[in-house]
């Protein structure tokens, strides 16, 4: 049970651990010719006819399931979204991608972040409640085991089962099942798959805005169209990646053989998203860069004792200084 409460936590790195299912598809869209609908939806962002799909050529093959996708419905909602945050706020294409992320992290993600976090307090607070209630309960199987004559099998089938009565029991008490702190993962993973597509969508040659976003970047990354050569951006990706699984891991005390499995996964994850960010357009690379520093700046965010008061969370391990004793894990950790 311990297990399972601290694995919800590493929901929280929802994009990580999807981060490698579709962005390694960039190349594909390549040959897309879509980025709206036919008549050009909204802001003109569409082609002119006569041009075949990606996979739909005039032979009459249908189009795949990423072709399907990049011309779904829920992405060309996001493709309207980012025009609407660049047009209204008439800012340069690169800071509209970094405020659209933002907002979006901000309004919908951290509130189910911080709905986690009190499912996993609650969790985590009934642990010492769970163990007691398990030892009386191995008792009690042991007294009706001599009576019955229960074999070794049978008394360990009785007691996994009403154990798992009880914490279920306790579960719909504090209203905290822990499948509850999965509900980010279901929700974030779907909005960076959207946003994805749809800034591929958008940086295509056939796209009504693919000049504005040419000239649209800034710094060492004037175009948001070609990927970024200098591998900076790449390169912060993995680093920030890399900081988000360390500091999850700091945390944990003793940690099981699944959840250093687990760990490990999303840091080669972390690492392959490198060479992925590396050859897909910048501006989708400054996407995925955004979304991941704001990303941990919500968890530090949710480390506050002045937030665990205001949620009036209730944890066994209560730390009156978190940053501090973040600091000094990492520094004992990497710093000896």
């Amino acid at each position: 049970m311990r297990t399972l409460s601290r694995l919800g936590t590493l929901s929280g790195l929802g994009t990580l651990s999807g981060l490698g299912a579709l962005s390694g598809l960039g190349a594909l869209s390549g040959v897309r010719r879509l980025s709206g609908g036919p008549d050009g939806g909204p802001g003109g962002v569409g082609v002119s006819e006569g041009v075949p799909d990606a996979v739909g050529v005039s032979g009459g093959v249908p189009p795949g399931w990423y072709s399907s996708l990049s011309d779904s419905a829920p992405v060309h909602l996001v493709e309207h979204f980012l025009l609407t945050v660049q047009q209204v706020g008439g800012l340069p294409w690169w800071l509209s991608i970094v405020v659209a992320t933002l907002s979006v992290r901000t309004a919908v993600t951290l509130p189910l972040a911080a709905y986690q976090t009190v499912v996993l307090a609650r969790v985590e607070a009934l642990q010492v409640e769970i163990s007691e209630l398990a030892k009386r309960l191995r008792y009690e199987v042991s007294v009706r085991a001599r009576e019955r004559s229960w074999t070794e099998k049978q008394s360990r089938f009785q007691f996994k089962k009403n154990l798992r009565r009880i914490v279920s029991q306790l579960y719909v008490r504090e209203n905290c099942h822990p499948f509850k702190a999965s509900l980010l993962i279901w929700v974030q993973l779907p909005l960076w798959i959207s946003l994805s597509l749809a800034l591929r969508n958008l940086t295509l040659d056939q796209s009504a805005l693919h000049a504005d976003l040419a000239a649209g970047g800034a710094l060492w990354f004037p175009d948001l169209t070609v990927p970024d050569s200098t591998w900076i951006l790449p390169l912060s990706l993995g680093l920030t990646n890399l900081i988000i699984v360390e500091v999850f891991s700091l945390q944990r005390v003793n940690p099981s053989h699944l959840q250093r499995i687990v760990t490990n996964s999303i840091r080669g994850f972390s690492v392959l998203m490198v060479p992925i960010a590396a050859t897909v357009p910048s501006g989708l690379a400054l996407y995925w860069l955004s979304s991941s520093l704001i990303g941990l700046s919500h968890n530090l965010l949710l480390r506050s004792r002045l937030l665990h008061r205001l949620l009036r969370l209730k944890t066994v391990r209560q730390s009156e200084t978190p940053y501090r004793d973040l600091l000094s894990a990492f520094k004992s950790k990497y710093c000896r």
